[in-house]
């Protein structure tokens, strides 16, 4: 991940906020003088910002195979003929149905308030294809007024301007290319079989090195071994580990969850967070609490599995979005129905179940 560099604000960038503020103020004057059921959209600095892309949004495995088989001129077309036909969901569709049950509640509780989840359709699309994505949209009634059609281009920059909290995709290159540019990003995973998901609480499960966590004692385990890297816990346990690619969206997570606490909600939020990891309690676990308590977060559940399947325990969680780093733990989740979120940050992508991936098949898998 590139490292963020701290930055003095100049006379100009004082200028520019300025200009910023007015120009958004205006937009919210102009959008409270049109009638409209439909809540307006939130300044991407107050908002937690979640872009996902089309083909993880809805199923467009058909169209894929059109634009794949026979090139963008006939893709473009099938969409054009099909617009008024709207696509199945997709494998972030619960997660999205999900942010929105919070930002109606968070709307009841703060009717003014702009800390909320705004969804943005992040699509390399070209604009043609736009009207079926809108249809679609429409005919679900998700909330979604932010698109990004780049047209093939890469959606990096667009990331940044929206201050992008988390980016789904199932484009490994542009979740890699999200994570070094220091983008909470994950590639997603369709399960194997059908899951009932609570349609009333947003449930989002991590795993810890490499997800919220560095990967520096992952590099210990793989390197040196279990003993080691036990012995490396318990001298460092006060120690807390730097923070890996999806730390700032449990923040933002536990930022809006806050809110509920304020209104003396913590028993009836609508966001719940799980830790669910690798480690053993006794031998490793104190460090990994310890890190969340120097940063000031919370975890509602932490699971320690000391090396077990990870499938089973998700099973029962029914999470509706799981983050690791290791695909095998992936592979276990999907095949037990829980909806997955690849990683691809650390040492952990050299390796596939304990065993070092040779250098071609490395490249091969990305």
């Amino acid at each position: 991940m590139s490292e963020i560099k701290p930055t003095v604000a100049t006379s100009t960038d004082k200028k520019e906020a300025t200009a910023e503020e007015k120009d958004w103020a205006a937009a919210k004057a102009h959008f409270e003088s049109l009638k409209s059921t439909k809540p307006r959209p939130p300044k991407p600095k107050h908002a937690v910002t979640i872009a996902v892309s089309s083909r993880t949004l809805f199923d467009m495995v058909a169209e894929r195979k059109i634009y794949e088989e026979e090139g963008v001129e006939k893709y473009v077309q099938h969409q054009q003929e099909h617009e008024s036909e709207p696509l199945k969901p997709g494998v972030a569709f619960p997660f999205v149905k999900a942010l929105m049950t919070v930002n109606e509640r968070l709307r009841i509780l703060y009717p003014d308030s702009e800390e909320l989840f705004d969804i943005v359709l992040m699509t390399n699309n070209h604009a043609q294809v736009g009207v079926r994505l809108i249809n679609s949209i429409n005919h679900y009634d998700l909330t979604i007024e932010r698109f990004c059609m780049t047209g093939g281009q890469s959606p990096i920059d667009y990331l940044k301007a929206y201050m992008t909290n988390l980016y789904l995709s199932k484009d490994s290159s542009k979740v890699h290319e999200a994570i070094e540019e220091g983008i909470a990003a994950a590639i997603m995973f369709k399960p194997d079989m059908e899951t009932q998901r609570s349609e009333t609480q947003l449930r989002v499960a991590f795993d810890g090195d490499a997800v919220l966590f560095s990967d520096e004692s992952e590099i210990i385990v793989k390197q040196h071994g279990l003993d080691t890297f036990f012995a490396h816990e318990k001298m460092n346990e006060n120690k807390p580990l730097a923070q890996g690619p999806l730390k700032c969206f449990l923040e933002a997570l536990g930022k809006l969850q806050k809110k509920f606490y304020a209104k003396n909600e913590r028993l009836n939020c609508p966001i719940r967070t799980f830790l669910v990891t690798a480690r053993s309690a006794a031998s490793s676990g104190a460090r990994v609490l310890k890190t969340l308590r120097s940063w000031g977060l919370e975890i509602d559940e932490a699971l320690f599995l000391a090396g077990a399947p990870k499938g089973p325990l998700l099973q029962k969680i029914r999470p509706h979005i799981f983050f690791d780093d290791q695909m095998f733990h992936i592979e276990g989740a999907k095949e037990m129905g829980t909806i997955s979120a690849h990683v691809p940050y650390g040492i952990g992508q050299k390796y596939n179940k304990g065993k070092l991936i040779e250098p071609e098949k490395q490249q091969q898998q990305k």
